[in-house]
């Protein structure tokens, strides 16, 4: 059998192709700079190693704060640029007053001109580059799926609306096995006896087995499967394709299986790190109370202005292992706002005063939390508390909906830096599948990487 197959990046070895070329572009242009324009102020030897260590860890840590390691951003050529812009420009002027690490601050200013320059240009060639030759062209994954028909649309429109890149470009009927026309779908149907054939004539990179019905795998697919995989072909299961392309928990495909499915992440019983988590909530909580303290005088005069009432109020919410406690907020709608009873926040809520929602946009409303925190009821990650009222209704309808009270509630979280406001019970799902995505991988890594998230939520002024 032919397996050739089509080179094909994963998302995550696109994130590292682009990681990894960034530094080697940037070091790359400051050598040639060097050479060419009599540049000073940064060469590479064995005997400074460390400003290459730090100027490469900056370029990393802040373009990930700039998203330049979003595949969106990276693929749209506006957007590109403009992180690029503030990638350079930032880490520049970090790296020029960083002590001891660092080389001595030139006396001839053109070499800061010239370090920005290498920088920035080195940056924009490789980004255009790859949004011109590789990231509409190299991909693409094609992909054949095994399920019942009548799950068929549900589930290819889900895989195609995460990744454009991953092209399901035909169906096994799992449950007939034989050529059978979709509604609405212009997917290839594949005969059970014509698949070897049609595999290896069309660069299949992976089959999806996304059937639920154990029955459905018969001994003869069963066996087709086989002989593929044994030949090379990847095969993998539809709800660990989802998980690993969207970051989050398909409940919706898991039915009652809860342990086989998402069995929790082992930091959450790691004494180790559930202490340096709690110092870390408690520092955090003390610098966020000091900076709204810093900020209360001119909250005060923006609250008598655009608030006119209470600067505070607090809420029920519910927290870990479903207890209820007082969330602390800066208040920002007007008064009364629920006077008939409570409700969903909306994108556009008219209920939000025009101070209020400056106070959203920046996450300011937020820095009251810190002090829930401080007290232990809530950490800085973590599933965002919500309303008993709310929690009632959606359990209601929503599998698993109390498995996110496990853990702390957070300030900020995996659904919150991933997913915008939600405003109805569909949305309520999405954040849920952030949310157990969260509780099953829990760990520094994804900790970190919510923190980066965050700021880049802030800087880009899109709080809720």
């Amino acid at each position: 059998m032919n397996s050739k197959k089509k080179i094909h990046f994963e998302v995550s070895e696109r994130k590292i192709l682009l990681r990894l070329f960034d530094v080697f572009s940037v070091l790359l242009s400051l050598y040639l700079v060097g050479i060419i324009f009599n540049f000073k102020y940064f060469y590479i030897t064995v005997y400074n190693y460390q400003w290459t260590v730090v100027l490469g860890t900056y370029i990393l840590l802040i373009g990930s704060v700039f998203e330049m390691y979003n595949l969106q951003v990276a693929s749209n050529q506006f957007q590109a640029i403009r992180s690029i812009i503030l990638t350079s420009f930032t880490t520049v002027i970090v790296y020029l007053f960083t002590p001891i690490l660092t080389p001595e601050l030139p006396s001839n200013r053109i070499q800061i001109v010239y370090f920005f320059v290498a920088i920035f240009v080195a940056l924009l060639i490789w980004r255009m580059f790859y949004q011109k030759y590789l990231a509409s062209h190299r991909f693409e994954k094609k992909v054949i799926l095994v399920c019942e028909s009548e799950q068929a649309d549900e589930l290819i429109q889900g895989l195609k609306s995460i990744d454009p890149h991953y092209t399901i470009i035909a169906l096994v009927d799992a449950e007939y096995g034989e050529s059978r026309s979709i509604p609405n779908s212009s997917i290839q149907m594949v005969p059970l006896a014509k698949l070897e054939r049609f595999v290896s004539q069309n660069s299949i990179s992976e089959i999806v087995v996304a059937t639920q019905k154990t029955e459905a795998i018969t001994v003869d697919l069963y066996n087709k499967l086989l002989l593929l995989l044994e030949n090379g072909f990847t095969i993998r299961e539809y709800t660990h394709v989802y998980e690993n392309l969207t970051q989050r928990i398909p409940v919706q495909y898991v039915a009652q299986d809860f342990y086989r499915y998402f069995p929790f992440s082992r930091s959450n019983q790691n004494q180790l790190y559930l202490l340096l988590i709690r110092l870390f909530d408690i520092v955090i909580a003390l610098v966020g109370i000091g900076v709204g303290m810093a900020l209360l005088p001119f909250l005060f005069v923006g609250n008598l202005i655009g608030n006119r009432g209470k600067m505070f109020y607090t809420q029920v919410r519910v927290g870990q292992n479903g207890k209820d406690f007082r969330i602390i907020k800066f208040r920002t709608m007007v008064k009364n706002a629920e006077q008939h009873g409570a409700v969903f926040a909306t994108a556009n809520d008219v209920r939000i005063t025009p101070f209020g929602k400056f106070l959203r946009k920046t996450r300011i409303d937020e820095f009251p939390q810190f002090l829930n925190i401080l007290m232990g009821e809530m950490a800085v990650i973590g599933p965002r508390p919500e309303r008993p009222v709310f929690v009632n209704e959606i359990a209601e309808v929503m599998p698993f909906y109390q498995t996110r009270h496990v853990i702390k509630p957070g300030l900020t979280g995996w659904a919150q830096v991933n997913y915008s406001y939600g405003d109805s019970i569909d949305d309520s799902l999405i954040k849920l599948q952030y949310d157990l995505y969260y509780i099953k991988h829990r760990s520094i890594f994804l900790d970190i990487n919510i923190l980066i998230k965050t700021l880049s939520t802030i800087l880009f002024y899109r709080g809720q």
